[in-house]
């Protein structure tokens, strides 16, 4: 059986992708409430459509994170982000808490990663970084299985 075309999600359930984008702005507004700035927000997105091999995410994040005034060389990096001193403490627990989220690693390890952002991460700031990081493996999920294109820039 062949399929010629894939199926958009977010064009066969409009209301589920209105639901969860929706959910995606409250989340930002609560990362932004909590002070994660802008240029952060952007750089755990790309960060978590990384490890997810999201091409979709990783081509609007990464543009978002320009736009944001992130570098080219900390958007470079960010896979290796633990063997540079470009991160500040606070960039660095969030990284290291999405990424478990993320990846779902044994339980010592992502105990380990919890007590490690919450000693530099307020309450707010760890609940909405958790937010981002719950809802960015969303929409990965989402454009992956729809196989949202990437467009050349022209």
């Amino acid at each position: 059986m062949g399929v010629t075309e894939h199926l958009y999600l977010d064009k066969q359930h409009p209301a589920l992708w209105k639901a969860i984008s929706g959910l995606g702005l409250k989340v930002q507004e609560a990362a932004e409430e909590a002070g994660i700035g802008r240029g952060l927000l952007e750089l755990l997105n790309v960060r978590i459509s990384q490890i997810n091999g999201c091409a979709y995410c990783l081509d609007l994040h990464v543009r978002k994170a320009v736009e944001a005034g992130e570098s080219a060389q900390r958007l470079a990096v960010l896979p290796a982000w633990r063997d540079t001193a470009l991160f500040t403490g606070k960039e660095r627990a969030a990284l290291a808490l999405v990424e478990s989220i993320t990846e779902l690693p044994d339980q010592e390890s992502r105990e380990h990663a919890e007590a490690a952002a919450r000693e530099c991460l307020t309450a707010e700031e760890f609940s909405a970084v958790s937010w981002v990081a719950v809802t960015m493996n969303a929409f990965n999920r989402v454009s992956i299985t729809s196989h949202h294109p990437v467009k050349r820039d022209r």
